[in-house]
């Protein structure tokens, strides 16, 4: 039976000329690098944030660069050399509880005091409490590079996620810790719907209505290094609240996605995540356990071992209590469920790779990839966006190939074994195989150790009703307003009094 199912959990299912996966933002930096510096027409860039000062290239690759490598210098060069190159950022207005961790004036730096073709925007438009989470990026409608990345500070890093990289620095030299991440590529007619879904971004945020032309010259893609996927179609699903100015539906398309996914798993079921919070995903995967004469399931997840702190108040511990419930569930009925996360040192005391990825595979023949974290507010709160790449069942297809690719070099990558690939291609026993490494101290995969005193203290309990609110799947203020409209007469005031709370929001 089919996971992907058009306009019920994704918006459509496109034609693509030829789509993959990059593996950390090393390859993908440089591949938007190499790709953005041939554009003639148009760069359109949506993300969560942006940093001015990021290096795109590093060591060698920099220093045989023929023009500047940081990211603002780099867009403004272009504009400089192709007078008919327009470039639009579109970037997250974010909360002032961020305001530490960004760039300041970045109207500023981006808009005033950069040529006039290159356009920046906020985009603040979204339901209460939202964040506008969608990271893509798309260069003459030619490719389109969609997932986890942004183009930020304390994001690059290469899959050998060395202990010490003197290339993993920012700007300013400060030296940061591993960082792994997944971002996928696109070319063909897909393009041109993710083109769409930009222009309605931008002129829901304020900004103009946008016309692009239609580009005939292909992009040289020899600086694309990923993992192809071998499949003729694409998925695009969404996140979206309901908002009421501008008038935004509702969209529940990733939720639903990860849902039917879930419950379709034959065998395997493997997620990497910033985060497991998701109270969807945490009752699918308890239903799919927990059903009669339904094969016996592997179930791996790789997260980080450790998140700030804030986050681990808020996030970390219940996905503490979410995880330890899953496990005793498989272990109940016969299911193997495990989580781990990796190390960058192999020896002494270890320094954790901070997985950032956005990816749920089922059986090696779904794979989707994106924005969507593994969080309510990503099923139903934020704006977010993923794709995804479906065969028929049964084994032996090439897009079954493709994908068993992609699951074997992710968790090579994860061991610390890059190049033995072939050790993780079967299904049957993978949990096994991981748990063997996992138990050798040298090996950088480890089990998932979370802080358990922190659940134990007076904090969890304290900030619970905060929690709430950090970490919702509908706009809170909205969930009162509508579960009201038809209890009260008082509606038209109520939809009032949402209108004016969201204006007040985006100040």
């Amino acid at each position: 039976m089919s996971i992907v199912k058009s306009g019920i959990n994704c918006k459509g299912v496109y034609e693509t000329g030829g789509s993959g996966v990059i593996i950390d933002s090393r390859d993908y930096y440089r591949a938007f690098y190499h790709t953005a510096r041939q554009a003639r027409h148009y760069i359109l860039l949506a993300g969560w944030q942006f940093d001015s000062e990021v290096a795109l290239l590093r060591g060698e690759e920099a220093a045989l660069a023929d023009r500047d490598v940081r990211f603002l210098h780099f867009l403004e060069e272009l504009c400089e050399k192709s007078p008919d190159l327009e470039v639009y950022i579109l970037a997250w207005d974010f909360s002032v509880i961020f305001s530490l961790e960004r760039e300041w004036f970045q109207t500023l730096i981006f808009d005033w005091s950069t040529i006039d073709r290159l356009h920046f925007r906020f985009d603040g438009k979204h339901a209460v409490g939202a964040t506008h989470h969608q990271k893509f990026v798309i260069v003459d409608g030619q490719i389109a590079f969609l997932g986890g990345m942004d183009i930020c500070a304390s994001r690059w890093d290469d899959r050998l996620h060395l202990e010490k990289n003197p290339l993993r620095v920012d700007a300013d030299g400060t030296a940061y810790g591993g960082y792994h991440d997944i971002q996928s590529y696109h070319t063909g007619p897909v393009v041109k719907e993710l083109i769409a879904l930009f222009a309605q971004r931008w002129l829901d945020s304020g900004g103009d209505a946008l016309i692009f032309p239609t580009v005939t010259a292909p992009l040289d893609l020899g600086g694309v290094r990923g993992i192809p996927i071998t499949a003729g179609t694409v998925a695009v699903s969404r996140t979206q609240a309901l908002n009421l100015e501008p008038p935004q539906p509702e969209i529940h398309e990733i939720r639903r996605l990860f849902i039917d996914a879930i419950l379709s798993a034959q065998r395997l079921i493997y997620l990497e995540n910033q985060y497991f919070s998701s109270q969807a995903c945490y009752w699918a995967l308890v239903q799919r356990m927990t059903a009669p004469e339904r094969p016996k399931l592997q179930i791996v997840l790789v997260l980080p071992q450790l998140l700030p702190f804030t986050e681990e108040l808020f996030l970390g511990v219940p996905q503490m209590r979410m995880l330890r419930a899953l496990k005793r569930v498989a272990q109940q009925h016969g299911h193997e469920f495990r989580a781990y996360s990796s190390a960058c040192g192999r020896k002494g005391e270890r320094k954790m790779t901070f997985i950032h990825s956005k990816l749920l595979l089922v059986d090696d023949r779904f794979l989707t990839v994106g924005s969507a974290n593994a969080t309510n507010r990503s099923m139903g709160l934020d704006t977010e966006i993923n794709v995804s790449w479906e065969a028929e069942e049964g084994e032996g297809s090439p897009l079954t190939d493709s994908l068993r690719t992609v699951r074997a070099t992710l968790l090579a990558e994860h061991a610390g074994l890059l190049g033995e690939d072939r050790l993780f291609e079967k299904i049957e026993g993978v949990v096994s195989t991981l748990d063997t490494l996992a138990d050798d101290p040298d090996c950088r995969l480890c089990h998932y150790a979370p802080n358990g005193a922190l659940e134990e203290s007076v904090w969890p309990e304290a900030l619970e009703p905060i929690a709430r609110f950090v970490d919702p799947e509908k706009p809170v203020l909205e969930e009162f307003v509508y579960e009201n409209l038809s209890r009260y007469e008082t509606s038209s005031l109520l939809k009032g009094v949402a209108i004016i709370s969201q204006w007040l929001s985006a100040l």
